[in-house]
């Protein structure tokens, strides 16, 4: 896969939010509401945020913040970062899970997707470089337990590992191995039960899977298959229902992306990664809305570049480096901000009326963003 360096698709109004072109009447609106962190290395600061989590219990966010960069040199630095940083609902810092330890068990290695057990409140942590599922106490940061082996890094693999992860109906965890090209289901005391999916392009097969989401209305699975460009619908036993997307540009289109969520009434939320944007379908996959544009320049840094945005014009609402990580909760969207180290909080808006796009899409998600090495270019991934 490669970076689209200077992307020309402007999708936000001044009020930063665009209606799909094709509707004739108003469907889902998303609003800009605020910012959580902001661009650096130090507690409260962001880099990378693949994951977000909002407590039901007090309302705090919980946010994957990855490993640190050191541009000079084009290393990333394991010991900083490799932690899951907590906010306030109003977006003031209060304390990190995670000292920047590496290893297997307590420590953790780039988190990724970020999801609560609605049965212990406990957190769970897709831990990408230590190839496992970190269970944590989300008030005391108290670490109870890890689970789970997931494919490692290939050459040239920037992405692998554990992806995303949500519950079903019976408290089993669903991962995404991004790597192996399937989703391995956990039973709630971290014991295998099952896995589905293999390589390919056809219904049920995937190149990448990457974000997952199950609905807790019908059990249905909502599945990134990035690197084939489309999300795929499977229902709670696993059979494929549909899929929608391709690659482009246009409403409906996806440029590999990484995020996935879904609301009460199974609409869809997608954080198209490389067009820099979230674009929002109803449960059928037909075009709802789309939010964001791109920033200048879009793109991981190049070595000896700031790892951040310089441009003040860069940080201003609704703007995008890379969406990534994001999950809906009660009415807001959530959508961590790669290289521009924030949370995007976005409010969900208007009559959820469907306008129907021409083609049909592809269910999307949330790939794992993994950073093992410093890349300015992204290959894809290479069939085994």
């Amino acid at each position: 896969m490669k970076i689209v360096k200077n992307i020309s698709l402007v999708l936000a109004s001044a009020g930063f939010m665009v209606l799909a072109a094709t509707a004739e009447a108003k469907a889902i609106n998303l609003t800009y509401e605020n910012s959580i962190g902001e661009p650096g290395f130090a507690p409260g600061q962001l880099f990378v945020p693949q994951g977000v989590a909002q407590s039901d219990a007090d309302g705090n966010v919980y946010v994957s913040n990855g490993r640190g960069y050191d541009p000079t040199t084009d290393t990333f630095l394991p010991n900083v970062g490799n932690r899951v940083d907590v906010f306030s609902p109003d977006g003031e810092y209060l304390r990190a899970i995670g000292t920047g330890v590496q290893g297997k068990g307590a420590g953790i290695d780039e988190p990724g997707d970020l999801k609560f057990d609605s049965i212990t409140g406990n957190l769970y942590i897709a831990d990408v470089f230590n190839s496992e599922i970190d269970v944590y106490k989300p008030d005391t940061g108290e670490f109870v337990t890890s689970f789970g082996s997931f494919s490692g890094q290939g050459p040239g693999d920037i992405f692998f590992g554990p992806g995303g992860i949500d519950f079903d109906g019976q408290g089993n965890l669903h991962v995404t191995d991004f790597s192996a090209d399937e989703i391995k289901v956990y039973g709630r005391d971290g014991s295998l039960v099952k896995t589905y999916g293999s390589l390919g392009s056809e219904p049920g097969e995937f190149d990448g899977p990457a974000g997952l989401a199950i609905s807790e209305t019908t059990g249905n699975i909502y599945i990134n298959d990035q690197f084939n460009n489309r999300i795929q619908v499977l229902d709670s036993e696993q059979n494929f229902l549909y899929a929608f997307g391709t690659e482009g540009i246009e409403p409906g289109q996806f440029n590999e992306p990484i995020g996935i969520d879904v609301d009460e009434q199974d609409n869809i939320y997608v954080a198209d990664s490389q067009n820099n944007r979230v674009q929002v379908f109803d449960k059928d996959g037909n075009f709802l809305t789309v939010f964001g544009e791109a920033v200048e320049n879009a793109g991981p840094p190049a070595p000896g570049e700031p790892p951040f945005a310089t441009n003040p014009a860069d940080l201003e609402p609704g703007k995008f480096n890379w969406s990534g990580g994001l999950s809906y909760n009660d009415g807001k969207v959530f959508v961590g901000d790669f290289f521009t180290g924030r949370v995007q909080v976005l409010n969900v808006e208007g009559q959820k009326v469907a306008t129907k796009v021409p083609e049909p899409a592809t269910l999307l998600s949330l790939g794992v963003f993994a950073l093992g090495v410093a890349a300015t270019k992204l290959k894809k991934k290479q069939s085994a």
